[in-house]
C-alpha cells in the first residue's frame, strides 16, 4: 500500500526515479498524446527498417514486424516519456544488437542531474538464478545489507523481476552475461526496478540472510539528498587540472608489482581524448625498462570506443598480424530522415570517402576487410599476458580480445565478452531523435563481422572460466584477479 499523504506524489517520484523529466520548464507529469507517441514511434520504425543493417539478423523479418506491431498497439492512451521509452526498449531488445537502445530526450538528462530524485534502494550482483543485494541506500533497512539473496520484492519472484528487465535490455545475440551485468551495473537495478514496476514509499521484500534464514523486510525509498553533515573546515575544491587527472586516472592507469615482476594495467574505454596513445607508449617503455616479464589487462569495465585505438593497443602484444573483420558494410549511405541525426553530413562525407559500393549493393568499408595490422615493434610486450573480461567487456574491447585469445602467451581469464565474437552492428552510430518526445535511440549503421567461421550470437569464452560465489561477493572479493594472480604465481 502508498501511504496516503504520498500518494499525489507518485507520479513525480516515478519520474524522478526514471531519469523522465525533460526541462527546467517542463512539468514532470506532463503525458505526450497517441497522435504524438505514434508519429514518433512510425519514424523510429521507418528509420530503423532503411538503416539498420543486421535489423533481421537474429530475429527472422516477421518476427520483428510483429514485435514492431506489438509496440505500437500499446500507444492508444497518453503515458509520459519513460513509459514511451519503455515500448522502444521493449522493441529494441528483440533486435539482438547491443549498440541498439534508447536514450531519455536531452533535456530530461539535464533536468535528471540537477533533481534530488527518490530512489529505489538496492543495488544487486545477478547471475543465473541468484540475485545478491551489493549495497542498500537506506539507513532504515539495515539488515538487507551487502551478501543477502533477494527472493522476492513486492511478492514478485526475483526471477520474474530480473526476466521482464531482460525484455527491455538489448544485446549481441543470444548473449545473457552482457545482460545480467548490465543489472549488476551501479544504478542499473535501481532505475529500471522503478520504471518498469514503480515506487512505493516502503515496499515488502523477502532475502535470505547470511544465516541462511528466509526472512522479510519493508525497505524504505531513499533521497539522493543525504542527511547534513557535522560542520568542519570545507576541503579545498580540486582544481580542473586535478579532476581531469583524477578522471583520466578512473579511465587508463598502471600499477607495477615488482615482487611478481607484473604489470596491471586498466583500460576502462577506447574513447578518444582521454590520452591513449600516450598513455600506450608511456606504459610499454616503462614495462620494457623495468623487465617486468607478466602483463594483466583488465577490460571488464571497457565498454569499447575507437577501433583505431583498439588496434593500437593490440599491436603491443600481438605475437604477429592479425584482422579485426572479414565483412563491414552499410546497406545505404544516405537518409530520408536526415534531419533526426546528428552529424549526419559528417557521416555522409565519412561515407563518400571510405566506403565503395561493391556488387552486392552495400557500401562496404574496405580500410578494414581482410587487411592484417603488423605487431609494434618499438617497446612491443615479450612475456606473458592475461585479459581480464567479463559482461562489460564490448565493442572494441572485444575486438581486442578477440584478435590475442588464440596467441599462445595471451591467457584469458574471467567470463564470456558482452561483445560479439562472430560480430556486431556499430561502427558509425548516430543518435536519431525523435521530433515530439525527443527521445533518441542509437542507430548502428555498419555491420562488421569479425570472424565468419565463428558460431553466431555469443560472445568471446575466455580459457580460464571464473564465475563468482555467493560467498565472494558478501567478502567483496575480486576472484578473477586472484585467479590471475595465482597463475602467475604458479607460473613461477
Amino acid at each position: 500500500m502508498i501511504d496516503k499523504p504520498m500518494k499525489h506524489l507518485l507520479p513525480l517520484l516515478l519520474l524522478f526515479a526514471a531519469g523522465c523529466t525533460v526541462s527546467k520548464h517542463y512539468d514532470p507529469a506532463r503525458k505526450f498524446g497517441p497522435k504524438e507517441l505514434q508519429e514518433d514511434y512510425g519514424l523510429f520504425r521507418h528509420a530503423l527498417e532503411e538503416a539498420h543493417p543486421s535489423l533481421y539478423w537474429y530475429t527472422p523479418k516477421d518476427s520483428v514486424d510483429r514485435y514492431f506491431e506489438l509496440g505500437a498497439a500499446r500507444l492508444t492512451d497518453s503515458m509520459p516519456e519513460y513509459k514511451f521509452r519503455n515500448v522502444l526498449s521493449y522493441v529494441l531488445a528483440k533486435i539482438r544488437c547491443g549498440h541498439t537502445t534508447v536514450r531519455q530526450s536531452k533535456e530530461a538528462a539535464k533536468y535528471s542531474e540537477r533533481t534530488r530524485s527518490m530512489l529505489f534502494p538496492l543495488s544487486v550482483k545477478a547471475w543465473e538464478d541468484t540475485v545478491v543485494v551489493t549495497s542498500n541506500l537506506s539507513r532504515r533497512d539495515s539488515n538487507v545489507q551487502r551478501g543477502v539473496l533477494l527472493r522476492s520484492i513486492d511478492g514478485r519472484p526475483i526471477q520474474t523481476i530480473v526476466d521482464s528487465f531482460f525484455q527491455h535490455l538489448s544485446a549481441d545475440g543470444y548473449n545473457t552475461t552482457h545482460k545480467y551485468q548490465t543489472i549488476s551495473n551501479s544504478g542499473v537495478f535501481r532505475n529500471m526496478y522503478a520504471y518498469i514496476y514503480g515506487l512505493k514509499t516502503r515496499t515488502p521484500i523477502e532475502y535470505i540472510d547470511t544465516a541462511g534464514r528466509l526472512r522479510s523486510a519493508q525497505i524504505s525509498l531513499n533521497s539522493l539528498v543525504t542527511d547534513s553533515p557535522r560542520r568542519s573546515a570545507p576541503e579545498p575544491k580540486p582544481s580542473k587540472r586535478q579532476l581531469k587527472g583524477l578522471q583520466l586516472q578512473s579511465i587508463r592507469n598502471l600499477h607495477i608489482d615488482t615482487n611478481l615482476r607484473t604489470a596491471f594495467m586498466e583500460v576502462n574505454s577506447f574513447a578518444k581524448g582521454n590520452g591513449l596513445r600516450r598513455f600506450f607508449r608511456r606504459s610499454f617503455r616503462r614495462i620494457r625498462k623495468e623487465g617486468i616479464g607478466n602483463l594483466v589487462v583488465d577490460m571488464r569495465g571497457n565498454g569499447g570506443g575507437s577501433v583505431g585505438l583498439s588496434n593500437l593497443f593490440t599491436r603491443y602484444i600481438a605475437d604477429s598480424s592479425f584482422k579485426i573483420a572479414d565483412s563491414l558494410y552499410a546497406i545505404t549511405n544516405r537518409s530520408r530522415y536526415h534531419q533526426y541525426r546528428n552529424n549526419y553530413f559528417v557521416y555522409r562525407l565519412l561515407f563518400f570517402f571510405m566506403t565503395h559500393r561493391k556488387q552486392d549493393g552495400f557500401y562496404h568499408f574496405t580500410y578494414f576487410e581482410n587487411r592484417y595490422f603488423k605487431p609494434r615493434r618499438r617497446d612491443h610486450f615479450e612475456g606473458k599476458t592475461y585479459i581480464l573480461t567479463g559482461g562489460n567487456t564490448f565493442s572494441a574491447a572485444a575486438l581486442f580480445t578477440k584478435a590475442l585469445i588464440r596467441q599462445q602467451d595471451v591467457v584469458v581469464v574471467g567470463e564470456e565478452t558482452g561483445g560479439g565474437s562472430y560480430g556486431n552492428t556499430a561502427w558509425l552510430i548516430p543518435d536519431v531523435t525523435l521530433p515530439h518526445t525527443h527521445v533518441r535511440f542509437r542507430l548502428p549503421l555498419f555491420r562488421l563481422v569479425i570472424d565468419r567461421n565463428e558460431p553466431k550470437g555469443h560472445g568471446i569464452i575466455p580459457e580460464v572460466e571464473v564465475r563468482p560465489t555467493v560467498k565472494d561477493i558478501r567478502r567483496n572479493a575480486d576472484v578473477k584477479m586472484e585467479r590471475v594472480i595465482e597463475l602467475i604465481k604458479q607460473r613461477g
